[in-house]
């Protein structure tokens, strides 16, 4: 079994301890370190090299919007997972558009984070429904469909299955080729359309008509 290890950055101890207590009880999720503002997060994740950040967004120094955009700048392989109080407009695209995978609340389940913490593992986007919500309603008008001229039919199909919610194992399942082959085709996407993550993808796709908001998971 994989250990995911973890980071926590929230300038609050006692939410930082809460969550660690219960990542504790996760046999498969390992917290490898701890900070309580932005600059040290960095400094954390240079040193630990984990695979995702549960990353607060209002902290001093450097806020968790700019220290998830150095983070993906510097560490791309490094999941972050947006971890805040509340849902605003702003900061739900702020993050995402800085390289988050997922935005949750902090009054999220204790099963639905861990699910939440194994799904960025595997590259795959998680968002509180409210979060998405919103974000999909932001971008959904901006655009018509098309403006995809960049991207091959099977990196078009490759990026309508992510929309979709599938993971790169399903993607592959279905298209007959192997895991490594679909990371390339996600790799592309992303370099051809300028973007950091998948959850940036989703909403390309949702921009551009190539799926539409009933195809999304939220």
């Amino acid at each position: 079994m994989q250990t995911i290890r973890v980071v926590l950055v929230d300038d609050h101890n006692v939410v930082r301890q809460g969550l660690k207590l219960f990542l504790a009880t996760q046999p498969d999720i390992q917290v490898v370190g701890e900070a309580d503002n932005g600059q040290a997060a960095l400094a954390l994740v240079e040193q630990q090299q984990p695979d995702v950040v549960l990353m607060d967004l209002v902290m001093p120094q450097l806020d968790g919007v700019a220290t998830t955009q150095q983070i993906k700048r510097r560490y791309p392989e490094v999941e972050v997972i947006a971890l805040t109080s509340f849902v605003e407009d702003q900061q739900v695209a702020a993050v995402i558009k800085a390289g988050a995978i997922g935005y949750l609340l902090k009054d999220v389940q204790p099963a639905e984070l861990a699910m939440a913490i194994r799904a960025a593992q595997r590259g795959e986007v998680h968002l509180h429904p409210e979060a998405a919500r919103r974000l999909m309603q932001a971008v959904a008008p901006r655009e018509q469909p098309g403006l995809v001229e960049p991207l091959t039919e099977r990196e078009i199909e490759v990026l309508r299955a992510l929309a979709r919610g599938e993971s790169n194992r399903q993607i592959a399942d279905r298209l007959i080729v192997s895991e490594k082959t679909v990371k390339a085709h996600v790799s592309n996407i992303l370099g051809k359309l300028g973007l950091q993550s998948r959850t940036q993808a989703v909403l390309y796709a949702l921009r551009h008509g190539i799926v539409s908001l009933d195809d999304i998971p939220l």
